[in-house]
This record gives structure tokens, sequence and C-alpha cells, in this order.
């Protein structure tokens, strides 16, 4: 009998990565994405490594254009994850009065409080949330009792943290249907394993690419490269 690998979700984070792991990850997705997409605002994938220096604190998000999202903070303290399925069932905006489904944020450690009232993320927009902190074993999340429903993702969580499974096929497979671009698994597989960003490797992923602005895009977002 073959064994049934489960999608991540807030259901089995068994296979979400280390936070190390996840950092790399994001950070390659985000340079990915700025290759194949030089214009910022139609990108799917972000990385800020500045998010907040005094802290030394990284961001990484996902904007779909739909209203779906995910802020994930990476800092000294561990990691942790706000995502929105505006379509969910667990959505703020299916309650009356409008608000986050119970257990989703209470139990959130006191390490990440800042987090919770931070303006950006818009946390009533909220349909679950994941952490770690250094000396956890694993991914935690609230005690939550998931309501029943014909997708089986009741807070969208497997819909929106797939992309972490660190395979570069999984972004291939983005690609093609998001930007309709057909992608090397070869080269993908050097942005994965955080290769220097060449000239060479950013005309075979994308040749209509301006080095400049993609050796740019490469500082902000802290990827290697090597002229």
């Amino acid at each position: 009998m073959q064994n049934v690998i489960m999608p991540i979700s807030t259901r089995d984070l068994s296979m979400l990565p280390s936070i190390d792991r996840l950092e790399k990850i994001s950070q390659s997705i985000a340079m990915l994405d700025a290759i194949i997409s030089p214009e910022w605002d139609y990108r799917y994938f972000s990385f800020n490594p500045k998010w907040d220096s005094t802290k030394n604190e990284r961001m990484a998000s996902m904007r779909n254009g739909s209203g779906d999202e995910y802020f994930l903070v990476f800092s000294p303290l561990g990691a942790i994850l706000k995502g929105f399925d505006h379509e969910a069932p667990m959505s703020p905006w299916e309650r009356d009065p409008v608000a986050v489904w119970p257990g989703v944020l209470e139990s959130v450690p006191a390490a990440f409080a800042s987090f919770l009232i931070e303006p950006a993320f818009s946390m009533g927009d909220c349909t679950f949330c994941i952490w770690r902190e250094h000396n956890d074993a694993h991914w935690q999340r609230g005690a939550v009792a998931f309501p029943e429903c014909d997708s089986g993702d009741p807070d969208g969580s497997e819909g929106l943290l797939w992309m972490f499974d660190g395979k570069p096929e999984t972004y291939m497979e983005f690609a093609s249907e998001y930007y309709e671009k057909a992608l090397n698994v070869d080269l993908v597989r050097q942005i994965y394993a955080h290769d220097d960003l060449t000239p060479l490797l950013l005309a075979e992923l994308n040749p209509k690419a301006s080095w400049e602005r993609s050796a740019q895009d490469a500082a902000e977002i802290q990827y290697p490269i090597h002229i």
C-alpha cells in the first residue's frame, strides 16, 4: 500500500519545512517572480529582507490579485504566518457580526504580539494563522473547531500554502498557469538551491529580462548574484 502524502494545510503541518528552509524557499520564489514578471505590481510572491531592520525581521508575502494573501514574518524569535482566503467558509466576512474564527488567533505566543497588531497585515482579514518559535519541534496553530465544507479546505490554508512544499516542479506548474510561461526544471532548481544569479542564468529563464533590473531585485531580496 502506497503512502499518501497529504497537502500542507492547518489540518496537517507536518510537511511544512523548517523555518530556515521556508525562508530560503520564500526568497527563491520571490526571485523567480521578479525574473518572470519585472513589473512588481503583477508579481504573486515577494520578499522583503528589511521589513523591520531594528528587530531583524524579514517578511515574505503573497497576493493573488483576487483578495487572497498571506504575510509571513521571520525573526530571531521564529516565524509566523497569517493567511486570508476571501472565499473560505471560515472567512470573518461569513460571520455575523464580522469576526475572525474562534481559536485562530487566541493562542498566538506573546513573542509574536507585534505581528497581531501590525496594520499592514490587516489581521481582521484572517482565516488561519500558524507559527513556530525556534525552540518548537514543529509548526503550531490554535485550537480550532473546523466547520465541514465541500472543498475540505475550510480556512483556505491548503490553497495558500502549497508553494511551500519546496519542489521546483510546483513553481513550474504555477508559472505555467499564472504567467503562461514554460520553465526549464534544471534552471528553476538552481534558483531553489540559491545558486548565484548570473546574466546567463537570467537570460535562460527570461531572455527579455534586464540584467540591471534583475540584479537590483536580487539585491533587494538578498538573493546571491555573480556577474
